[in-house]
């Protein structure tokens, strides 16, 4: 029996995997399985062919993926995230580090199988960022992908070795071999700015001030905002997020000039955010109440980055600018959440 083609997202219980399951969903010429540590949102589970509950680490269930399934394309968004990784060093490494090798080399064996590249989309993150400081970050402007490549956190380490393991991957792999193994790997990453979902509850993330900013207003909670009103780092609305995934796939490789690329939105300071949230709620109470760790760990984000080669090589475009993005998606939503 031939195997069936699918495209498949490890980590999909997260929140950008809940938005590219809904995404991928209205194509079923695209059929999607899925990986995660855990089972899939009662939502969620009718969208996917299988869903599959183990680690990426588990070879044997990486083997028994591979016998059923012949797979084209690979969103790897199991990760640790940064606010996590820095309680769980160790822990983070592992799963960043080792588990996007062990994915890598299940995309290589994927295509030595099937006779054809793998592309492998890989969320990657300012976090792979790291400025001398505050200072520095505040002349930076619009920072380019090779620039600052000097991370702080362990995420941002992780993030950044795993952008080099793939592209080492994808263009050098076994390159002193008697028998040159060809590359399967079609590697491309994303550096995504701080995400921000309607959909899903923020999850502690050093980001997070913003969507916790907007939940705690509609719920009617107070909030105080761990960053000083001045901290500025590049945002974008999840759907934007989801498409520039989905279009950086399936665009011809002939058409990129790069493996990693920067995107955008938009780039508010905490207290911008704060007035729009304040004036679509009122009675909001929101105070700042800085925490100094984690304000040492945005500052040394950009203020902004440079995405032209994202806009010029494949049409990166995003609808949502700042305003849209809270007047259209974020605040209705989430509003009705609560109501």
């Amino acid at each position: 029996m031939s195997r069936k083609p699918v495209v498949l997202i490890t980590g999909a219980s997260g929140e950008i995997g809940h938005g590219l399951i809904e995404r991928l969903s209205r194509n079923a010429e695209r059929p999607v399985i899925t990986l995660d540590l855990s089972p899939l949102a009662p939502d969620l589970s009718p969208l996917v062919r299988q869903h599959y509950v183990g680690s990426v680490l588990d070879p044997q269930l990486l083997d028994r993926i591979l016998a059923e399934y012949e797979i084209d394309l690979v969103f790897h968004l199991a990760a640790v995230l940064s606010t996590r990784g820095e309680f769980a060093p160790v822990t983070a490494h592992k799963v960043n580090v080792e588990g996007t090798l062990a994915m890598l080399e299940f995309a290589q064996r994927q295509g030595e199988s099937h006779g054809r590249p793998v592309v492998f989309l890989d969320p990657s993150s300012i976090a792979a960022y790291g400025l001398p400081s505050l200072a520095a970050k505040r002349a930076a402007g619009m920072v380019k992908e090779n620039e600052f490549n000097t991370p702080t956190t362990m995420y941002g380490c992780n993030k950044l070795y795993g952008e080099l393991l793939g592209s080492y991957y994808a263009s050098h792999y076994k390159q002193l071999s008697f028998d040159p193994v060809r590359a399967k790997v079609d590697f491309r990453a994303i550096r995504f700015p701080g995400l921000i979902s309607a959909v899903t509850l923020p999850s502690g993330g050093t980001s997070d001030y913003a969507p916790e900013m907007i939940h705690a207003a509609a719920e009617g909670k107070p909030y105080a905002c761990f960053v000083r009103p001045d901290t500025r780092i590049p945002f974008m609305a999840m759907p934007d997020a989801i498409e520039a995934m989905i279009k950086l796939a399936l665009m011809a490789p002939e058409r990129l000039s790069r493996r990693v690329y920067n995107i955008r939105a938009f780039s508010p300071s905490a207290g911008e955010i704060h007035d729009i949230v304040a004036s679509a709620f009122p009675n909001a109470v929101m105070t700042t109440s800085v925490d100094a760790k984690r304000q040492g760990i945005v500052d040394s984000w950009p203020e902004d980055v440079d995405d032209t080669a994202a806009r010029r090589d494949w049409g990166h475009a995003p609808r949502f600018d700042l305003q849209a993005a809270f007047r259209d998606y974020l605040i209705p939503t989430i509003r009705k959440r609560y109501s």
